[in-house]
């Protein structure tokens, strides 16, 4: 927890955890306007995982853990969340109501093309054989081909010190993959009835569907704003969104 002013939790997605990935230079932008919480989630830097060991994975305890964390600042939070943490954001708000002020959400990777359920379906059923065979390293591999990362590049990340980071994390890509869905597509109904006023972004230089999804999002949530952030991927800059999200919760 840093910086002053009303709270705001950060929800990071996939492999990213409390000393990894964009949040810790995020959390430094936004800590001159708020008291910001970074968290590592269940699996991942110091946090543990489900208990007891034969209990399975439920999103409901992530979103256990964000209402823990909410019990902890002072009056209503605000949520930001990215990729996958956007999903947990706003599974967070159905299931949270009035406990949370306002949510901003980045590129979360829903995708209601019906012609990628089969696709996605596989995705998640190797990541389950990988994860009982122990291949973490396939794990971490799997998920970067599926995002689109070039063969190169993931194994030029191999011979990096990172990779084992990425390998600690690796069983919370299923984690990720409960909390977008069975067929990742669009909870319709459900985000339906979030209460808090909504910022969903996207990038204007990411991927087709980004944009599609997040123009579904914010005309299904009742009171949300759509926002293209001009220049930028899925590897959002700090720099780039940070006054955007101080905006919007300032406001």
């Amino acid at each position: 927890m840093q910086g002053q002013g009303p709270a705001i939790i950060l929800i990071d997605g996939a492999l990213g955890f409390r000393s990894f990935g964009p949040m810790p230079e995020l959390a430094k932008l936004l800590s001159p306007h708020f008291t910001v919480v970074t968290y590592d989630r269940r699996g991942r830097g110091e946090s543990g995982d489900n208990k007891p060991s034969d209990e399975p994975f439920t999103v409901k305890r992530e979103i256990e853990d964000i209402e823990a964390l909410i019990h902890e600042v002072e009056g209503v939070p605000y949520l930001y969340g990215i990729s996958s943490g956007g999903c947990l954001a706003l599974e967070a708000a159905i299931k949270l109501g009035f406990k949370i002020k306002n949510l901003a959400i980045y590129e979360v990777p829903y995708n209601s093309d019906h012609t990628t359920i089969e696709e996605w379906k596989e995705y998640t059923r190797k990541l389950k054989e990988l994860l009982v065979a122990g291949r973490r390293g396939e794990m971490v591999a799997l998920f970067m081909a599926f995002v689109g990362t070039p063969a190169e590049q993931i194994d030029g990340m191999r011979k990096a010190p990172v990779w084992s980071m990425f390998e600690a994390v690796a069983p919370t890509l299923l984690y990720d993959a409960a909390a977008m869905g069975i067929d990742r597509s669009v909870p319709i109904e459900r985000i339906s009835t979030i209460t808090a006023s909504t910022l969903v972004m996207h990038g204007g230089a990411g991927l087709p569907f980004r944009k599609e999804t997040a123009l579904t999002l914010s005309k299904t949530i009742p009171n949300a704003k759509f926002l293209t952030i001009e220049g930028q991927t899925h590897a959002v800059v700090s720099e780039a969104i940070a006054p955007v999200i101080i905006e919007f919760f300032e406001s």
